[in-house]
């Protein structure tokens, strides 16, 4: 089999609910579901921080959280760690990106995140529609063609502006466009092609062109996945995030009407409708240029949001579900089934590991991921492992008093601890949850007589688990 082609196309901050694939019967996701249909649907995967940069920082290492060292968002990732994207341009695939990376930390302006050895010879890299850059190419571009909508944009309050303007100019269409460009002019022909279209959407702030949000304004919606005096049950910071989301920097579910609610579902949805028919171009293009049998295209997203579920915003220390279930599909005709779907439990940072494999490379150095093709082709001797791992070191607006939480799932059952001393100021807390009898999360097991037993095993095998994944791939000289 030659190597294929890999296009991987990444949302920020889409829940894995937020696709008709998953059971959202609320939600127009016609191109991504065709291309679920088309290809692998892998239910349960999970990303390794519930914030951007430390999960992206897995994804492109191949690591966990505290292997990598990018602890927060604004830290820069170690010179010694090797990306994926480099191992496969060494290996004559002719690389390119679009869009958002957050790999590493900004530069000292704020503005501008550094180039790291990459390995990308097409590198189109915008951080956000909003920060202004000398090196944010969407701004260059829509400077040039439109200034009057970048200016006016620029002075925009947050949620308008950017995010609405007319579909030709948004971000999104622009990532399509890039990644169209790509596919018919700009690739190497003589070499396989990877490619990541980064898309911003469905990230917050709340807004979308016009024509796409009048697709569900007045459509009844589904209200938040909550029950009275919930919060009563949970770790006392979930409360907090309640109130004042990001430590204090930005609104809580408190501050909602119900209203407004509705209209930051309608405007979420009307995102990922937006990036679905920029998906559905790219697919498209490909077909066009006659490259979909021998090309791989994952579909995935950095993280979820909490969208009101459990009355919180956003993103943080939480470890619902929707903050850390993510989609993911993988599409190669030439190489996996058409219309499967798989349930065991796979890591964002085995994307890292599969496309090496796919293309025949190497693994990558220090490399913890697991290759997903034979589980996605369903191989019974497929390696699994049984448990996701996911961690939050203040990772994202610094809270004064440090939130650290750990996550483990592992069969039914999901266990998230939330540290104290000496880690922190703070109260030691947990959540334990049987999602079998429990998907949404609201009956917290942590402090219950009953599933003491379990909560002892699950907190013994995170301990296991973290050793397990500690890196000690430095060579052993002597026994001295």
């Amino acid at each position: 089999m030659n190597r294929p082609n890999i296009l991987l196309i990444c949302t920020d901050q889409q829940r894995f609910d937020a696709m008709g694939a998953y059971g959202n019967d609320e939600i127009d996701t016609p191109n991504l579901d065709r291309l679920a249909a088309q290809g692998v649907l892998f239910e349960n995967c999970y990303v390794q921080a519930p914030v951007c940069g430390p999960s992206r920082a897995s994804l492109m290492t191949g690591r966990y959280v505290h292997a990598h060292g990018v602890w927060a968002n604004g830290v820069g990732l170690p010179a010694h760690e090797h990306l994926f994207s480099r191992a496969l341009a060494d290996h004559g695939y002719d690389c390119g990106l679009a869009g958002k990376f957050h790999v590493g930390g900004a530069c000292a302006d704020g503005r501008t995140e550094p180039r790291l050895d990459d390995g990308f010879r097409v590198f189109r890299w915008a951080h956000d529609p909003y920060v202004g850059s000398s090196e944010n190419a969407y701004h260059r571009w829509l400077r040039a063609v439109r200034p009057d909508l970048y200016e006016a944009a620029a002075r925009a309050a947050p949620g308008s502006g950017f995010d609405t303007l007319p579909t030709e100019f948004h971000y999104s269409r622009w990532i399509g466009d890039e990644t169209i460009d790509f596919i018919r002019h700009s690739r190497d022909t003589g070499k396989p092609f990877f490619f990541v279209a980064n898309f911003f959407d469905p990230h917050h702030d709340f807004g979308a062109p016009q024509e796409y949000v009048e697709r569900y304004r007045h459509r009844t919606l589904r209200r938040p996945v909550t029950r009275d005096q919930e919060l009563a049950g949970k770790p006392p910071v979930q409360t907090e995030a309640s109130h004042r989301s990001y430590a204090g920097a930005a609104r809580g579910y408190t501050e909602y009407t119900e209203a407004e609610l509705h209209d930051v579902r309608v405007n979420y949805y009307a995102m990922v409708s937006l990036v679905d028919d920029e998906v559905g171009r790219i697919l498209a293009a490909l077909d066009a240029a006659g490259l979909t049998e021998d090309t791989l295209v994952v579909f995935t997203s950095d993280h979820g949001e909490m969208l009101g579920d459990h009355q919180l915003m956003l993103k943080g220390p939480m470890m619902y579900e929707c903050a850390v279930r993510v989609p993911l599909v993988l599409r190669w005709p030439a190489g996996l089934p058409a219309g499967a779907r798989r349930a065991e439990l796979v890591q964002w940072l085995d994307l890292g590991a599969t496309f090496l494999a796919a293309a025949g490379a190497p693994p990558q150095a220090r490399g913890q991921g697991l290759d997903l093709l034979p589980t996605a082709r369903g191989d019974r001797d497929a390696q699994v492992r049984g448990w996701a791992l996911c961690e939050y070191r203040n990772s994202g607006h610094p809270y004064e008093e440090p939130v650290h939480t750990t996550m483990l799932r592992h069969d039914r059952w999901k266990i998230v601890v939330y540290h104290g001393a000496p880690s922190t100021t703070r109260a030691r807390a947990g959540e334990l949850y049987d999602l079998a009898a429990d998907p949404a999360e609201l009956d917290n097991l942590w402090d219950r007589p009953a599933h003491a037993a379990t909560r002892a095993e699950l907190q013994e095998l995170l301990l296991d688990v973290l050793v397990a994944t500690e890196d000690r791939s430095r060579p052993r000289e002597a026994n001295w």
